[in-house]
């Protein structure tokens, strides 16, 4: 009909003043379509892993960038001990009219025997540069940590001479009985240590200092995936035996310990891991006199080093 603006052909919906656009432009044919397969849970923003997922990795995330900064270690006390036990150091900060004694000396003096930067700063920058801790007019930056890679290890113990031995920590969060490890690791011939990439304290100044710089003589190496570094080395010929309070055997019939060996330390309160634990060819366990609580991960490493050691020399494989 002339001068109707309808298009031919189209119908009236009832009870609708416009007439039904002809055809659904492939709408619902592609509605028909799959989308394909249904992303896991942690990638489906919504979803409560997708929210511990993005939370986990934004703390990773935090850490890392930490990591990467120069700490400060500040207090008279806590420089020149670190001082003392050669710490890496980029320089040593004194405030103005700082009030001296010994150890003010003495910490002005180690660090210029060691070729370390002495700056003197107002007293309000040391304060910020140490977010206000008490730092009783010293702080001494150290850089970050430079961690090797865990074939580093392997290589650190064959040019020894010496049968393979590392120590590998699962958790271990206390930055003190890290240091304390890595000490009693040097002091007893591990040829390094290696430490999970997540949920692991670091090399800080507090490792550091514990340490007593033995940390600047042994490889740190840091793993992607314990677990699976720890499956490698068993494919290399190591022995991993885990430090458990509920050992398969105790510390006196270690008889592996002579043999190319991982030992590895569970976190201060949960112990091994699950993977980890299924991962080891044994576990070990240090007997102790009823009614004593279980020693921390440093001690109980000291413990089981030592005795590693001693049967490492009675065997000849030093």
């Amino acid at each position: 009909m002339a001068g109707n603006s309808r298009r031919q052909g189209a119908i009236r919906k009832p009870g609708t003043k416009k007439g039904q656009v002809v055809g659904s432009g492939g709408q619902r044919r592609k509605g028909l379509e799959g989308k394909g397969p249904t992303p896991k849970a942690e990638d489906r923003p919504g979803h409560k892993a997708y929210r511990i997922s993005n939370a986990r990795d934004r703390k990773e995330q935090a850490r890392q960038k930490k990591a990467d900064k120069p700490e400060l270690i500040a207090g008279r006390n806590p420089v020149v001990e670190a001082l003392r036990a050669d710490v890496p150091a980029t320089a040593l900060y004194v405030a103005v009219n700082i009030e001296i004694d010994d150890r003010v000396n003495e910490a002005v003096r180690l660090a210029g025997d060691k070729g370390i930067s002495i700056l003197e700063i107002p007293r309000e920058e040391l304060d910020r540069k140490t977010n206000r801790a008490m730092h009783q007019g010293l702080g001494l930056q150290v850089p970050p940590f430079e961690y090797a890679h865990p074939g580093d290890l392997m290589t650190a113990a064959r040019d020894s001479g010496n049968t393979p031995l590392f120590v590998a920590l699962d958790g271990v969060t206390d930055p003190r009985n890290l240091g304390a490890v890595i000490r009693s690791a040097a002091a007893f011939g591990a040829h390094g240590v290696l430490l999970p990439e997540r949920r692991s304290a670091g090399m800080t100044a507090v490792a550091w200092r514990t340490s007593a710089g033995t940390a600047a003589k042994l490889p740190i190496a840091v793993a992607t995936n314990l677990t699976r570094q720890l499956k490698a080395w068993k494919e290399d010929g190591l022995m991993v035996v885990g430090l458990d309070a509920d050992g398969s055997v105790d510390i006196d019939e270690l008889d592996v310990a002579a043999d190319p060996l991982v030992i590895v330390l569970g976190s201060e309160g949960r112990g091994l891991s699950r993977l980890v634990r299924e991962t080891c060819d044994a576990t070990v366990s240090i007997p102790m006199a009823a009614g004593v609580e279980s020693l921390n991960a440093s001690v109980a490493a000291g413990v089981l080093l030592a005795e590693v050691a001693r049967r490492r020399r009675l065997a000849g494989r030093v």
